[in-house]
C-alpha cells in the first residue's frame, strides 16, 4: 500500500505541475488566438472597416508623432465613437483625409468645426510643430483612443511575419497538444502503476494466506503425529 501511495503522491505533484503550466499556456495563448482569428475574419469580410472585437480597436503605432503619451511601436486600443461626442481634446484615429483612404492616423483633435454642412475635425499630432493640413471628416472617424499597450505594437508586427506565425502560433498549439497528449499518458501509466502494484499487493496477501494455512496444516499433521504416538 505504501508503494500505491507514493505512486499516487508522485503522479499529483507531476499532475498538478502540468495543470498549472496548461492554465498559463491556455490564459495567455486563447485570448490571442481568438482576437488573432476574429480580426483575420473582419478583416476579410469588412475590407472597408478597421476591424474591431466588442467595438475596441487594436492600432499600430508607426511613428512617434504623439511622443510622448503614444510611441512608434506602441499598441493602442480605441473604441468606436459617433461623431457627436467627440469633444476638443480627445485623442482619435481617422483615416487621413489627406492619404490613400486607408491608412490611419491617430491625432487630438484641437478644434471642431464644420465643412461643406458637416461635422469636421482640426487634428494635430502632439509632436508635431503645426496642425494636419485637412480637416477630418466625420465619416473618416475610426474610434477614441482609450490606452496603449507600449511595444506590443512590435509585437504584433512580428506576429504577422511568418516566423512570428510560427513561433506565436504555431508552436504553442503544438505545445498544448503535446501537453495533452503528456498528461493523458501520465494518467495511464499512473492507473497502470496503481493496478500493477494492486495486483502485486494482492498476490503477496495470497502468498502470506497460503504460507500460513500450510503451516497451519503441518502443525495439525504433527499434533496428529504425537497423538498416535501416545496412543500407542
Amino acid at each position: 500500500m505504501n508503494k500505491i501511495r507514493q505512486n499516487k503522491e508522485e503522479t499529483s505533484t507531476a499532475h498538478k505541475l502540468l495543470t498549472i503550466l496548461g492554465t498559463i499556456m491556455c490564459i495567455i495563448l486563447i485570448p490571442v488566438l481568438v482576437m488573432n482569428i476574429s480580426l483575420i475574419i473582419k478583416s476579410y469580410t469588412n475590407r472597408d472597416e478597421v476591424p474591431s472585437v466588442g467595438g475596441y480597436l487594436p492600432l499600430i503605432v508607426l511613428t512617434d508623432s504623439m511622443y510622448p503619451d503614444i510611441q512608434s511601436g506602441d499598441l493602442i486600443i480605441c473604441h468606436t465613437a459617433e461623431p457627436e461626442n467627440v469633444v476638443v481634446g480627445d485623442i482619435i484615429a481617422f483615416f487621413d483625409p489627406a492619404g490613400n483612404g486607408t491608412s490611419v492616423v491617430t491625432h487630438r483633435v484641437i478644434e471642431i468645426t464644420e465643412e461643406n454642412g458637416e461635422r469636421a475635425f482640426r487634428t494635430k499630432g502632439d509632436a508635431n510643430n503645426a496642425e494636419d493640413s485637412v480637416l477630418v471628416p466625420a465619416k473618416n472617424l475610426v474610434g477614441v483612443y482609450r490606452t496603449r499597450i507600449a511595444g506590443a505594437g512590435n509585437v504584433a508586427m512580428f506576429m504577422q511575419t511568418t516566423t512570428g506565425l510560427i513561433v506565436c502560433v504555431i508552436c504553442p498549439l503544438i505545445l498544448l497538444v503535446a501537453y495533452d497528449v503528456l498528461r493523458r499518458r501520465m494518467y495511464e501509466k499512473s492507473k497502470k502503476a496503481d493496478t500493477d502494484a494492486l495486483l502485486a499487493e494482492l498476490e503477496a496477501l495470497k502468498a502470506e494466506k497460503a504460507a500460513a494455512a500450510a503451516k497451519e496444516e503441518s502443525g495439525q499433521t504433527a499434533d496428529n503425529a504425537v497423538d498416535t504416538t501416545d496412543k500407542q
